[in-house]
């Protein structure tokens, strides 16, 4: 399956880096999609840097098959750019599979795509999507149809476990 992760610097360094080498372990094709390609990003801890692949005005949604929101600092950078949000509100009106951990639904409530989901997030997230009248429970990950989501770094295992078996039930596009 094509992913799309997007990224910005400040993510949370163990739930990009973890998911990441499990999707490309389990032989998924992983896109770093940046604000701009080719730029060094790194995590909000300094234990991981990667450089983005393409910037989002360089690809279509539909080059992909799923979307990665890894948190930290990275998805609220994100939303302040248009072109990510609409990339972003693309994979649900899509129905396609969108895996968002911690801060991910940040980048969610910007696109307005978090409403008819079951979810969760970080804990001053959680409020954030309850304020806004999302369903948000407080479990370590949460399969509602086509969203995975999950609250932090403890939560990446569950995350990453659900994601790969969501992603075994999609059929890849050729």
């Amino acid at each position: 399956m094509k992913i799309a992760c997007v990224l910005a610097p400040d993510f949370e360094d163990s739930e990009f880096q973890r998911p990441f080498d499990a999707f490309t372990s389990a032989g998924h094709n992983v896109t770093i999609v940046g604000l701009e390609g080719g730029k060094e990003l790194t995590g909000k801890r300094g234990d991981v840097t990667v450089t983005s692949d393409v910037g989002v005005t360089e690809v279509a949604d539909t080059d992909f098959e799923a979307l990665f929101i890894p948190g930290g600092y990275s998805p609220d950078r994100l939303r302040s750019d248009m072109g990510m949000v609409s990339f972003t509100r693309a994979f649900f009106q899509d129905g396609r599979p969108v895996f968002a951990i911690c801060h991910g639904p940040q980048l969610m409530i910007t696109a307005r795509v978090y409403q008819d989901h079951r979810m969760t997030a970080w804990q001053t997230i959680q409020d954030d999507l309850r304020q806004l009248g999302a369903d948000v429970v407080d479990e370590a990950v949460v399969v509602d149809r086509n969203l995975v989501t999950s609250r932090q770094p403890s939560d990446v295992d569950a995350f990453t476990r659900e994601a790969l078996a969501l992603m075994e039930q999609v059929p890849a596009s050729t």
